[in-house]
């Protein structure tokens, strides 16, 4: 018996939310941005366009008589961060060669889901890695959070001091180092390459300077390289504090900085990609002010399966139209050179 397209195609929908593959590596930034509501959908347009306040509308005036004139001099507050969409797209195929020496629907069947399951794990491992490092050679179009190599001048969170001369990088189409505005440089800290020595100094810094410019909410999450979430545990040893995160999978227990759950991810930038010293121990994100923005119809959409002209295979496409942007970086904090304890 032949299987439908309409069959392969239901089954790819089935299991598009419960990809797991043996390629399988952690997705923290993807994880944690949906389960923190940093994920948000826009319905079409050309461009994301995000408004920012980006000075005082007018100024105080001082009455110690009463009788003095008030200032009606203003200003337009107002300007428009701007994104372009990132599309990307992977297909999904299986040939009738693969169709004839596995002949059970059950096998087939079999063969597709495994197929779905690689394929969107590494959709999703790949625009993990971007946003993290950066260093994509697919996908370009999709911005990041690494703003220290000197290619990546739109990456969001820089190592210089938070000020015109120290942060340059533009992100949506706004240069840093001309809008002089506390709400667009991220807060950092240098550890210094001694973990022990500065590392919690560091993390509670940033902490308590992203928090005093956090329009709303706090640090949500807190992303940490391997080797810097390692020398959070060491630094914390037998003072760890754990909470049951029953929302993520029933019982897991997940280390925590003030609240906000602390976890590692292969993906954060090391020496390789930011120069020696320079790698990213930690970013403390704050998902009120980065947000991923997702085309309604195209989050990790999958198409129905069809025959390809000229070829005895037939393929489906899993299609992501997304980018990630930014409104707020006062309440976003990198930790660096935190990689030795």
């Amino acid at each position: 018996m032949t299987i439908s397209n309409e069959l392969l195609s239901s089954t790819l929908f089935s299991i598009r939310d419960g990809e797991v593959d043996e390629l399988y590596q952690k997705v923290a930034f993807l994880d944690h941005c949906k389960r923190a509501g940093g994920q948000i959908s826009e319905d079409g347009g050309i461009k994301i366009q995000r408004p920012l306040s980006i000075s005082e509308h007018s100024s105080i005036t001082s009455l110690p008589t009463g009788y003095e004139s008030v200032s009606l001099a203003v200003n337009d507050t107002m300007q428009p961060a701007i994104y372009s969409w990132a599309d990307f797209a992977a297909p999904i195929v299986i040939t009738k060669k693969e169709e004839l020496e596995n002949k059970s629907e059950k096998a087939i069947v079999k063969i597709v889901e495994a197929r779905m399951r690689n394929v969107m794990g590494m959709l999703r491992r790949e625009i993990n890695s971007q946003i993290l490092a950066g260093n994509s050679a697919v996908l370009t179009g999709l911005n990041t959070l690494n703003g220290v190599p000197a290619a990546n001048t739109t990456g969001f969170l820089e190592q210089g001091l938070p000020t015109p001369a120290g942060q340059t990088n533009t992100v949506g189409n706004i240069q840093k180092s001309v809008v002089d505005v506390q709400g667009w440089y991220n807060r950092r800290f240098d550890a210094g390459g001694a973990f022990g020595t500065n590392g919690l100094r560091g993390m509670h810094q940033i902490w308590t300077e992203t928090n005093s410019r956090a329009p709303m909410g706090e640090v949500d999450a807190v992303l940490m390289s391997e080797a810097g979430f390692a020398n959070y545990k060491r630094a914390l040893f037998n003072q760890e504090r754990y909470i049951d995160e029953k929302s993520l999978d029933g019982g897991r227990m997940a280390l925590l900085f003030a609240g906000a759950p602390v976890e590692q991810d292969l993906a954060m930038p090391d020496a390789t990609v930011n120069g020696a010293g320079n790698a990213a121990t930690g970013y403390f994100l704050n998902f009120d002010g980065i947000k991923l923005c997702m085309h309604p119809d195209a989050d990790f959409a999958v198409s129905d399966f069809e025959h390809i002209s000229g070829t005895t295979a037939r393929a489906a496409t899993l299609y992501w139209k997304g980018q990630l942007i930014a409104d707020h970086l006062g309440s976003q904090g990198l930790l660096f050179n935190g990689e030795v304890f």
